[in-house]
């Protein structure tokens, strides 16, 4: 009793000294400019009393702008839910009077063939990014704060630092979940606060507040570049090159304060040594702060700098320093921890302390940061001068939707792309397209084309493996040294020669064709569908008027339809321009080789009717990625149900149902019993990873996992038991899959060897119908990134997609995610086939789930 009366207590003192908080517990007691607004004065209350909102920020910005010299504010994207992205330029009035001189010297030091030199004077470029993760909210709390201290404070550290360097403060990099969390941290609030963790406003509803619209962890996609808000933040970042970016986020809140250097042994070997040498030396400048301030904090112990896609390490590809700041998370405004009570202000303040002992250091060490931007770029191109490889050539015929995407994606990061001039292997001039290695982007363009599979350390914070031409499943190969000629590059890529308009389809009074090979096929046989045009799919090969046409071409009959023929021709045409897609008129069904179009092979096609099941247990990321897919490039409509309500949902004017990896227990027996009488009545339920272990309990798909051979017995030190645990996982790895192409799940593929991604160690054995299994992994199917032996073992020759079922109806399931951050397109298709054309698998080819009736029955 005494120990709570004693915890309410402290609680009551505690918030009575947060009410009473000046501004000097976050910042430097000196002087301030008085014609510019303190965050206090502008927003009515003290930083940390409430979670500001992102629109509060944008507000704040402009006023800062508007009021100092020091500062200008700059519009860089929109969120998809069309809020601004923004960052001040907060420098010097002299700095400010010469930037674009400051910025074209500064961005000189990247280049190679340059002649500039680090000058004296000339400023660091420092770009301070705060919350990407919208639930982690001390950094975007913290950030008007930083931003008043230089645009107002008048002490000579702060001339010094406005002197000597261009700060690009970036106060929210994730709005759309900045706004959703800062909502629910708010609507919880009491006036009387609780610090009891297990009170709602400690608790998200889901998908909670981390991710951006789509639920993406935007802190994934730096090098993947998929989402407006990445796209936006690499253009400034490749207009300016920081020499240090700072990525302020939170952890668990019994944690304390993390900064870089991460563990050593788990860097990505292709950065310098001495960026890790220099993020340590910050490092010293950090410890510094807190210790001030008596903060706890640890650092080389956790988190690392290997997938070159996180804020924290996308800059150690680019000539910079990325630092990571970890701080235990109040989760709303005080919570009970290991560590005693956390505050909402608590929190903030070590951002801020952070913040400016960033700009300490960079001042600091100006001259090391400035050289070392310099001497990257000038070692890369030394050091791809005497590598084993001298380029690496790529190309894609059947699909030039997916090819113009990975090129586009090349051009952000600045990568030189040039057109194949001579034979290259393979690859011919005119499809093919190569990337040198000696060039400024050397370090980048490893870490995008390379393959690996040994590594120092068999533990990683994030993937292992994530090859961009296998991502986007488009052929490549390196070109050896001795076997590249400069003289063998055409005209350099310039975003315009890939993807050309496609012929406007020919007016027919008989059917066109949609050719299924381009990525964007399914979006254009949505729009058809949706115009309200019948369509069906050929499930055999066909010749006519000179051109062969594949498994999987769609044909659109004239005669029969609600519209007339040239409503038909126009709807035609309307989207074969907007999808970039392949459609021929043709005027005859008579084919000399293959099918004919009257022929039963062609199959009626049913308009999609998508159901994404949501909620607690799904996994929010897959559960956005499917929707996203769906929604932003098929442009086919998504309901989403959360799982609590299927039970008493009406599902029989869906055609589809997805159930990504994630539990399903918030079904409830009323909701599983409801998708089994849907399976049964004819509907297709997709399912990967963990669902598809949901849908075998449920009697829906008849699967056999296969386990694991049962480790050595013996003794292990106490110590290992972290590792251990670590490495016992596929935390993201990229396998080859072997795919039957004429089954309608591979329609318009072209290649049965299939890169996928795989994270998690599911492995299926193949089905008993040996029509059933379309893909299995290779019997040695690691392509790159760490697995353990026992994997590879337990996954060669395991099944990928599995068809499965019962009653009338078809269960799909995947061992693997095939829509994994938006940028796996490869895999894409597999969904779209499984959405458009599952209904049309024939029963034979289905492993009925134990107890099914046959088909019919």
């Amino acid at each position: 009793m005494k120990r709570w009366i004693s915890l309410a207590a402290l609680l009551v003192w505690a918030l009575s000294a947060w009410a009473q908080r000046p501004l000097t517990y976050y910042l430097p007691d000196i002087e301030y400019d008085a014609q510019v607004p303190s965050p206090e004065a502008f927003f009515g209350h003290q930083i940390g009393e409430w979670h500001l909102t992102h629109d509060k920020l944008v507000y704040y910005f402009k006023a800062l702008a508007d009021s100092s010299p020091r500062v200008t504010y700059t519009e860089y994207a929109r969120s998809y839910e069309h809020r601004p992205l923004i960052y001040l330029t907060i420098t010097s009035e002299k700095n400010h009077s010469r930037l674009e001189e400051i910025r074209a010297a500064h961005v000189a030091l990247s280049d190679p063939a340059s002649d500039q030199k680090v000058e004296d004077g000339q400023p660091v470029v420092l770009y301070q990014g705060f919350s990407i993760h919208g639930n982690e909210p001390s950094g975007g709390n913290a950030a008007p704060l930083v931003a008043y201290y230089l645009a107002a404070g008048q002490s000579d550290e702060v001339l010094q630092t406005l002197d000597n360097a261009v700060v690009l403060l970036d106060p929210c990099f994730n709005p759309d979940g900045f706004n959703r969390f800062s909502t629910w941290a708010n609507m919880h609030k009491n006036k009387n606060l609780t610090a009891d963790p297990q009170d709602r406003e400690y608790s998200e509803a889901w998908p909670g507040g981390r991710t951006n619209h789509y639920w993406f962890d935007l802190n994934r996609d730096w090098l993947l570049v998929q989402h407006p808000e990445s796209q936006g933040r690499i253009r400034t970042f490749h207009q300016w090159k920081p020499n240090v970016l700072t990525d302020h986020h939170e952890m668990g809140s019994n944690a304390t304060f993390f900064f870089m250097p991460g563990i050593p042994s788990r860097t990505n070997p292709i950065t310098p040594p001495l960026n890790q040498e220099l993020t340590a030396r910050i490092g010293d400048y950090h410890a510094e702060a807190l210790d001030e301030i008596g903060s706890l904090y640890y650092t080389k112990e956790s988190f690392d700098d290997f997938y070159y896609g996180k804020g924290s390490t996308y800059p150690d590809a680019n000539g910079g320093i990325g630092i990571l700041f970890e701080q235990a998370s109040s989760r709303g405004h005080v919570q009970e921890t290991d560590n005693g009570l956390l505050t909402f202000p608590f929190t903030i303040r070590n951002q801020v302390r952070t913040a400016l002992s960033t700009q300490k250091a960079g001042v600091a060490l100006r001259k090391d940061l400035l050289q070392y931007q310099r001497d990257f770029y000038r070692d890369g191109l030394a050091e791809a001068r005497k590598g084993e490889n001298g380029a690496f050539v790529f190309g894609e015929t059947a699909d030039p939707v997916r090819l113009q995407a990975f090129l586009d994606l090349l051009l952000q990061h600045q990568i030189e792309v040039y057109e194949l001039k001579g034979q290259a292997g393979r690859f011919k001039p005119g499809a093919a397209y190569v990337v040198p290695l000696e060039q400024p982007q050397y370090r980048l363009v490893r870490g995008i084309f390379e393959t690996m599979t040994t590594f120092q350390d068999s533990i990683f914070y994030d993937v292992s493996s994530w090859t961009l031409p296998l991502a986007f499943e488009i052929p490549y190969a390196p070109i050896a040294r001795k076997d590249f000629n400069r003289n063998s590059l055409g005209g350099r890529y310039n975003g315009q020669l890939a993807l050309k308009n496609q012929p406007v389809p020919q007016r027919s009074s008989y059917a066109y064709l949609l050719e299924w090979e381009h990525y964007s096929a399914p979006a254009a046989l949505y729009a058809i569908m949706n115009g309200g045009l019948r369509a069906k799919v050929a499930s055999e090969p066909f010749e006519l008027e000179g051109k062969a046409y594949a498994r999987g071409t769609v044909m659109v009959p004239v005669q029969g339809q609600d519209k007339g023929a040239d409503e038909v021709y126009e709807l035609m045409r309307q989207v074969a321009e907007q999808h970039k897609a392949v459609i021929i008129g043709v005027g005859t069904g008579l084919t000399p080789q293959g099918i004919d179009l009257g022929s039963r092979s062609f199959e009626l096609l049913k308009k999609p009717d998508v159901l994404l099941i949501v909620g607690p247990g799904a996994s929010p990321y897959e559960a956005g990625e499917a929707w996203h897919l769906l929604d932003q490039r098929y442009g086919i409509p998504v309901t989403m149900i959360e799982q609590e309500d299927v039970g008493r949902a009406d599902l029989s004017r869906y055609t589809s149902i997805i159930m990504v990896d994630g539990g399903y227990s918030g079904l409830g027996s009323r909701g599983s019993s409801n998708i089994r009488d849907w399976v049964k009545g004819g509907g297709t339920l997709i399912a990967w990873k963990d669902a598809v272990s949901w849908a075998k309990g449920q009697g829906l798909a008849e699967v056999k996992m296969r386990s694991q051979d049962s480790q050595e017995q013996g003794r292990r030190p106490y110590a290992k038991i972290s590792d251990d645990l670590g490495s016992d996982r596929i935390g993201g790895a990229i396998f080859q899959v072997e795919a039957d192409l004429s089954h309608p799940l591979f329609y318009g593929y072209q290649r049965e060897a299939i890169p996928i991604f795989q994270r998690g160690t599911l492995a299926i054995a193949p089905a008993e119908n040996q029509y059933a299994s379309p893909a299995v992994y290779a019997e040695n199917p690691l392509l790159s990134g760490y697995a353990r032996p026992e994997h590879l073992k337990k996954l060669g020759g395991s099944a990928a997609a599995i068809v499965s079922g019962a009653g009338r109806g078809k269960v799909i399931c995947l061992s693997f995610n095939p829509n994994f951050r938006a940028f796996w397109y490869g895999t894409n298709r597999v969904l779209a086939n499984s959405i458009f054309y599952g209904h049309t698998i024939s029963g034979a080819a289905v492993e009925r789930a134990s107890g099914s009736p046959e088909r019919g029955e």
